[in-house]
């Protein structure tokens, strides 16, 4: 079992209003194999692997809409020894409680929670399931980022700060200039701010997005050929909403599945 570290990206998850539709898609996508989705006291979550036998590693999970006013969308997991006590930093640091801490089964507690410009993230405090069994390899997570409006940055940023510690570093060549604040990204406390260490960042919504977007988490897939992902998921029935493009840390897309979902795709950068 993975042992993750308070604010360490440990779980993501999509809700979909059709899982078999989903499991196409993705199985398509990443080649990912499923197991059966588990009891309905659980949501009927299936969760999603990458390998094959003993190679097998989990990497994610599908879970059934169960209301259709919820979000088509990918919701990332930050660890936390202790969520009961990470509900409580998140809201006297002005955070919205969107479900407070309650255990799943034998398998973890979680909580979901908004930040102080509206993102919503989740944190897993891990029983039975500790979280990814993979990460940053083709197939699976390696990256998130909270966006969010310039008018909420200072808020946002003193809000992870406070709640999980991160350590903080700007990056301003990773700066949109329609945007004028830097790219920040996050390192689990205790640890020195730098690309080694960052597991995640926060982003500026810009006026080049549509107003009515609202602030949220993009997760990111590694893949072994960005092009070659973006032009399968089009055939798969999903689309590009950012064509690929270069990076500092390689190639990128971003991408909505055959239901809506979007999340974006990394290939490191060829050596």
């Amino acid at each position: 079992m993975t042992a993750f570290a308070e604010g360490v990206p440990c779980w993501i998850d999509v809700a979909l209003p059709d899982v078999e539709a989903g499991r196409r898609f993705y199985g398509g996508l990443f080649g990912w194999t499923f197991d059966e989705p588990a009891d309905r006291a659980y949501g009927s979550y299936t969760q999603a692997y990458v390998g094959e036998g003993e190679g097998r590693a989990n990497v994610a999970a599908l879970a059934a809409k169960t209301d259709g006013r919820m979000p088509t969308a990918w919701g990332v997991y930050f660890a936390t020894p202790d969520a009961a006590a990470l509900v409580a930093r998140a809201r006297a640091a002005g955070g919205q409680i969107v479900m407070d801490a309650m255990p799943v089964g034998p398998y973890g507690t979680m909580a979901q929670i908004a930040d102080p410009g509206g993102a919503v993230f989740g944190v897993w405090q891990g029983g039975s399931h500790p979280g990814f069994e993979r990460a940053a390899a083709p197939g699976a997570f390696c990256w998130t980022e909270a966006y969010v409006r310039e008018a909420d940055v200072e808020r946002v940023d003193a809000f992870y700060e406070e709640v999980f510690g991160f350590g903080a570093r700007d990056l301003p060549e990773l700066t949109d200039e329609a945007a004028g604040v830097p790219f920040r990204t996050w390192s689990p406390a205790g640890t020195e701010p730098g690309d080694d260490t960052a597991v995640g960042g926060r982003a500026v919504i810009t006026d080049a997005l549509p107003a009515e977007l609202p602030a949220h988490f993009l997760s990111y897939f590694m893949v072994e050929d960005c092009d070659e992902t973006a032009a399968a998921a089009t055939r798969l029935g999903g689309r590009v909403t950012q064509p690929p493009s270069d990076v500092p840390y390689g190639r990128m897309a971003v991408l909505a599945d055959n239901q809506g979902a979007v999340f974006a795709v990394l290939a490191e950068p060829e050596e």
